[in-house]
């Protein structure tokens, strides 16, 4: 590789493994240990990665002695193969991160099966009337919740799974176990329930939007929910409460949220910044009550938002391909990769070194990045 081909390699070609799939990655988990990721696809394929690096930049850092100055040769050997299985759904299936290394998906058939990093399924935990198009685990409660867009159905230290049972019938399709495991979100036409799941199941809120919940993400402590609505931005819930507050304004429909633990902030795709809040003042009945300036305004719109899970981080994915990583409240970013395919899906692992992408195209990749970037 000449010099000038070497200049103009950007950080993704450096750091990155990346895999080509058939159709493109609807989503992503990392297991619970790190160990692996997985990518689910629109096929109804899931393919899995192992996250540990057989040329980690580490190894392929040098510092010249007499500028100090620190260079990365790029990788020299073609990453390990994904596996993939065989197309478990008609379309992409919904996943969870199940025990250490495994996962959970669900099935056309109606089953939730515990699906390995080896590829393996070697069991069904649940079973119902499916398909199944949402799922959840929670490793604190030991329970598993599914739904086959109607119903939802828990199941815990599994047992059969029990119907939980609410007024008239809505489409459910999406579901989240609070940090704790004792509460579960679900989402329904233009609204949320929420249940207490030791004992007797039993519904503790009803919430009602002005549009369907696309996503469901509880804050780190418990005390908040925020759902990215199939229209008109994105709402905020306290659970304690129930005071609920749509933040609207956003050009284009908000298909993630997240939170940023170190910082106590919640940040959400569908502008042309990464939007975010501090939840030292939340943006209940003013959208500019506690809003962060991060990163730069562009002419592209984020796809999708990662907070790292240590620092005050957050990582954006955008619709021409650009992937950053600014901090926290401060206008610099750092550019990972400047174009390719639309981003879907955007994860860091638990310990902050890996940031696994997903794109429209079909590209799966990990991006691992050295010890000493992010100071």
């Amino acid at each position: 590789m000449n010099q000038h081909a070497i200049q103009n390699l950007t950080l993704f070609d450096l750091l990155a493994r990346s895999w080509h799939r058939a159709s493109a990655i609807a989503d992503l988990r990392f297991s619970t240990d790190g160990s692996a990721v997985a990518f689910t696809c629109v096929d109804g394929t899931v393919a899995i990665a192992a996250v540990a690096d057989r040329e980690p930049p580490e190894s392929r850092i040098r510092v010249s002695g007499d500028l100090g100055q620190t260079t990365i040769r790029p990788r020299e050997k073609p990453p390990a193969p994904l596996i993939a299985t065989v197309a478990l759904g008609d379309g992409d299936v919904p996943l969870a991160s199940y025990f250490r290394s495994g996962f959970l998906v669900g099935t056309a058939g109606g089953e939730a099966v515990h699906l390995t990093a080896g590829g393996d399924v070697v069991e069904a935990l649940v079973k119902i009337d499916g398909p199944i198009v949402a799922i959840d685990h929670s490793a604190k409660a030991a329970a598993t919740a599914v739904s086959n867009g109607q119903d939802v159905f828990l199941s815990r230290n599994r047992d059969d799974a029990i119907r939980l049972r609410h007024g008239a019938t809505q489409p459910t399709e999406t579901l989240a176990f609070s940090p704790d495991g004792q509460r579960l979100a679900s989402g329904r036409d233009n609204g949320l329930s929420i249940w207490a799941t030791n004992g007797d199941a039993a519904p503790i809120r009803e919430v009602s939007f002005s549009a369907r919940p696309v996503s469901i993400r509880w804050s780190g402590d418990g005390t908040w929910l925020a759902c990215g609505l199939e229209a008109g931005g994105f709402a905020l819930v306290s659970v304690a409460d129930g005071r609920t507050d749509i933040v609207a304004g956003f050009p284009s429909p908000v298909r993630t949220v997240c939170w940023s633990l170190s910082d106590n902030a919640l940040f959400a795709s569908g502008a042309f910044r990464i939007a975010g809040w501090s939840m030292t003042a939340p943006p209940l009945g003013d959208k500019k009550s506690g809003a962060l300036e991060t990163g730069r305004t562009g002419l592209v719109l984020i796809e999708t938002v990662a907070a790292h899970p240590q620092k005050k981080l957050i990582a954006a994915g955008y619709a021409n391909g650009r992937i950053s990583i600014a901090q926290i409240g401060a206008p610099g970013e750092l550019l990972v990769r400047p174009l390719g395919s639309a981003v879907t899906a955007l994860a860091w692992s638990g310990d902050g070194r890996h940031l696994a992408v997903g794109a429209v195209d079909g590209t799966a990749a990990i991006i691992t990045f050295p010890a000493q970037m992010f100071k």
